[in-house]
């Protein structure tokens, strides 16, 4: 469990239990007068295991279109590792190397070789966030949603910074064989290159097609792409 699991469940084992917690002990309490005695020392909340958790997250939380209770419980080995840890800064190096020697192995490459599609495809797909909400549609066309955490291209003004830039990323690169296998292999699965990552597995979880890869890869190393002008 990590720690805003932990945080969630403290908070409503609390409230369940008529505990104040300690935002709300301080609304609740009357001011202060100078003869005052000691405030008691706050109740302590028993510590709770991921099996509670998994309880109150089934209560609060029902399937609808592509968001499902099971997809919110059920954690793969890596993701399992990953959050036993506050951030990926602080995943030790022989656990890093494990997970990344794992998800390696899953990467699946075009079959025929073909890595690059169309560059303006690519960038329809880094411009849309929906996808995988309970408003989609079952089976519906997912977006990467790129530009939430890089910048891409200087026509784009509206982007965020979690992940570094990849403006000119081909430009930068080049397009040889070990540069283009590396970025597919990113995108499949981002923890098979930095483990923990906050990067989507988007091929490894089947959020985009192979085809949709195919676009991004053009959108990233195309000479003619807007990334790379």
């Amino acid at each position: 469990m990590n720690r805003i699991h932990a945080w969630m469940l403290t908070t409503a084992v609390a409230t369940a239990a008529g505990i104040a917690t300690p935002a709300l002990a301080q609304d609740a309490r009357p001011a202060a007068k100078p003869a005052a005695k000691a405030a008691a020392p706050a109740a302590e909340v028993s510590t709770v295991g991921d099996g509670e958790l998994k309880k109150l997250i089934a209560l609060s939380f029902h399937s609808k279109g592509p968001a499902t209770l099971d997809g919110v419980l059920q954690q793969d080995a890596t993701q399992q590792a990953c959050s036993q840890y506050p951030d990926r800064t602080h995943v030790p190096e022989a656990v890093a190397k494990k997970i990344e020697a794992a998800e390696i192995k899953q990467v699946k490459y075009p079959a025929d070789g073909k890595y690059l599609g169309d560059w303006k495809e690519g960038e329809k797909i880094a411009q849309n966030g929906r996808g995988m909400q309970f408003s989609d549609p079952v089976g519906g066309v997912n977006g990467a949603n790129c530009y939430a955490c890089h910048q891409l291209t200087k026509a784009e003004i509206s982007f965020g910074n979690i992940g570094p830039s990849l403006y000119q990323y081909g430009k930068l690169r080049g397009n040889s064989q070990a540069v283009i296998q590396y970025t597919w292999g990113k995108i499949w699965d981002s923890n098979a290159f930095s483990a923990c990552s906050n990067m989507p597995r988007f091929g490894h979880k089947g959020i985009l097609t192979e085809q949709q890869i195919r676009d991004v890869m053009a959108l990233l190393l195309d000479p003619a792409s807007p990334v790379n002008q």
